[in-house]
Parts: C-alpha cells; structure tokens; sequence
C-alpha cells in the first residue's frame, strides 16, 4: 500500500460511528426545552451544536458533546437579576429531568451535564446577541453573564479547511488520536487551534493531500514540540482564550522522533508499527505484521486485553504515574530517574506502580494493565496484558522475574469513557 493509502484508511478509521445515536439524543434534549420554553415539540429548532462534534473535527468514541439552547430573548429580565443564572440552569435541568426521569442530569456550574451510557451532553442555555455571539450563564462567586462565540469558532475553521486542501479537519482528527494514545490531557479547542496556527504558519501544504500526511505529521509534531510554555492560546475564529491543562511539548516532541523513524522505515509493516506508536491502533497495521503476531503468539495465549475495545477514550484530563524499584526492602530509585539515566533494571526486583499527579475531580475508577513482551514471555506462556480494576490503593506491586520489555499503563475511567491515562516502558535486564 502506498502512503496515500495508508493515511487515507487511518482517517476512515477515525470517523465517528454513532451519528445517529448523537443526533437523536441532541433532538430528545432540545425537544424538552422547546417544549418547556417554547410550548413547542421541535427536536432541531432553538440550538447549535458546538464543540469538536460541531466544529467536524471529533474521532470515533468523542464522549464529551456540547450544545448550546437558544433561550427566547423575551424571558431576558426574568433571569437578568441576583440569582437569575442559577435559576435559568436549574430550570433548563429539570426540563429535560422531567421528560427523561431515568437518566442522570445535574447542573454543574456553567452547564447542564445530560449522562448516557457511552457519552454526556452539556448543555447550556444561552441568549443570542446582535453580533451572532452568546451570552451564558456563570453561577460561581454569586452569579455572572459572560460571552462565547462559537459561531465564529465553526465558521473559521470551515473557511481554513477550504483554504487547505481539506487538511486542517484532518490534521485535528490525527492530534486526537496522538493524544488519546498519550495521554497528553488538552481540550479539542485548543488541539483545533494548535493545527490551524501550524497550517496557518505554513504552504508547505496547501495543494497536498494523503500522501504527504507523514510529512505532515512530522512538521507538526516538531511545531508543537517547539512551542513555548504558555497558559493559554487565542483560539481560531473567536480570539478567546483557551486554556492549556497540560504541557504537550515533550511528548510531541516523542512523536516527532517517531515520525522521522517511520518516514525513513522502507519496511511497510515496520513503518506501521512505528506509526501506531504515534496514533494508536486506529492507524492500519499491515498484515503480514498481524499475521506475524499470530504465529509468535502460537506458543503462548493471547491473554492482552486493549482499553478502547472496552470503552471510549476521550482523553482530557492529567494521569501521571511513578514506579519505586527497590530490592530487599530497599529503595533504590524511581524508575523514570532510572531510565533517563540509562541504568539497567536487573531481575529479582520489586516494583511499585502508583499515581503520583492527577487533575480528575469527583468520582473515578482506576484500571491497571502489565503486559509481558518479548520470545521469554512467549516461551513462559506470561504475555498478561488483562486490564484490572485498581483496589483502591492506586497503586500496584510487581517484580521483574525475566528480560523483555515490559509496559505497565494505568486508565481513570469516569461515566464509562477513558479520560486520563499514562504508561511507563519496564525493560528488564538479566
């Protein structure tokens, strides 16, 4: 297959899958505002879907969807008053709790947040404003209105897109693949604002297409990689800030290494591989390369287990984990310190995985995997690779019993949907 070829199957393979599902649960949510300030039972008239989802750049298994509900302009000074943005969420909550009593719906600040099984909606009520922007409410600190435009948002990004070749929505859909398989916990907005500037800085691409995605890939990843550190950047369209919740540089700086080695692979199955260890297993493996496996394994079960056949991953928050190696009840080092510093990992080692930093407020529930890799874990029949519920401890003891390289990853899962994760590689030496 040619790179062309490639990249155009791993875009297929990013398409959002559950339109239908979507579309019907927006048209259920609006239908009861409609009918509640409206006396009306439209499903489509009175909102705007935004988000990734409205701006056409959301992947397969987005969990986290917005709309916003276009509030008559009559009932302004109903709600323009001491309390009146509490009231007006409060009342948006219990229109849609009381057509739809079994599913949960809460207000949570400066929205309404409607739970499904494999996704959540927030919405929120906002009054449209001459110039095409909106006004929602804030219910922190007593209560305030304050303004988003993301029809500006959605039209820029449109306008570009045409601009470029069609690249620009497809360059986003790429970094959400990058950053679900990382981990790297940034927003939508502001991974659709990071690729217009990278395109926008650039011609290299504009009458491009498919076959120069690699390069493509690689120059982006090398333009994030080169970013400063800031708090926030001026998103596309509307000039609003976009807040950064977690530093991306060095793990796109990890991408870009990759990248550059898979554009110089002249092996297809290897250059697959080294591209699903940028993107994830969205990007095409070639099939010798699975067939491959399928003989390797033929001594040992095939026991691996992989998150996203389990659940959505959506990834937008901060997971970060630390592993203790000690011996004899000693402490010896982390083993990040360790592998920064080149040091061998012996066996007959004693490992403690545990988070050390996360940002995930309310409830979640933790999940563990330890895969075994290499011909010792095939001959052993000890591939591992079940994903295990975390104890409670958030944390996990293992030794290093035999050589390979071994991979430890830990998934925070909220409402069903993978939001944070994070890995270390555990290469064993005898």
């Amino acid at each position: 297959m040619s790179t062309a070829d490639i990249f155009r199957d791993f875009i297929s393979n990013l398409a959002v899958d559950n339109d239908d599902q979507i579309s019907l649960r927006y048209g259920e949510i609006t239908g009861a505002l409609n009918n509640e300030f409206r006396d009306t039972d439209s499903k489509s008239a009175n909102n705007l879907q935004v988000g990734s989802y409205g701006r056409w750049t959301a992947i397969r298994g987005i969990s986290d969807l917005d709309m916003l509900y276009i509030v008559p302009a009559s009932v302004w000074s109903d709600y323009n008053c001491a309390g009146g943005q509490s009231r007006l969420l409060t009342r948006t909550k219990d229109a849609i709790k009381a057509r739809y009593p079994r599913t949960e719906v809460f207000v949570d600040r400066l929205v309404v947040r409607v739970l499904y099984k494999d996704f959540h909606v927030e919405v929120q009520p906002v009054f449209e404003q001459n110039d095409g922007s909106f006004k929602y409410p804030d219910t922190y600190n007593g209560g305030s209105w304050k303004i988003t435009k993301p029809r500006d948002e959605i039209s820029a990004i449109k306008e570009f897109d045409d601009q470029k070749n069609k690249n620009l929505r497809r360059l986003c859909k790429m970094a959400r693949a990058w950053k679900n398989k990382h981990g790297v916990g940034i927003g939508g907005l502001l991974i659709d604002t990071l690729a217009h500037n990278f395109l926008k800085g650039t011609s290299d691409f504009d009458s491009k297409s498919y076959l120069y995605y690699d390069w493509m890939s690689r120059d982006f990843f090398k333009y994030l990689a080169d970013l400063p550190n800031q708090d926030y950047f001026a998103a596309l369209g509307s000039g609003q800030r976009v807040r950064v919740k977690d530093k991306f540089q060095k793990k796109a700086k990890i991408a870009h290494d990759l990248a550059v080695k898979a554009i110089e692979e002249s092996d297809e199955a290897k250059q697959c591989d080294k591209w699903r260890k940028v993107f994830g297993t969205p990007f095409p493996q070639a099939k010798e390369k699975a067939e491959a496996r399928k003989i390797a394994l033929e001594a040992a079960r095939d026991t691996e287990q992989f998150i996203e056949n389990q659940h959505s991953i959506d990834i937008r928050a901060v997971l970060k984990i630390e592993c203790d190696v000690s011996q004899n009840g000693f402490r010896e080092s982390p083993l990040r310190e360790m592998l920064r510093r080149r040091l061998p990992l012996r066996v007959r080692k004693n490992l403690r995985f545990f988070v050390t930093e996360h940002n995930i407020g309310g409830n979640f529930d933790l999940y563990w995997k330890v895969l075994n890799r290499g011909p010792e874990a095939v001959r052993r029949d000890c591939i591992r690779g079940q994903i295990r519920k975390d104890d409670g401890a958030m944390s996990i003891s293992e030794s290093t019993d035999f050589a390979g390289d071994h991979i430890v990853e830990c998934y925070a899962i909220k409402n069903g949907v993978v939001i944070a994760k994070d890995r270390i590689e555990v290469p064993i030496s005898n």
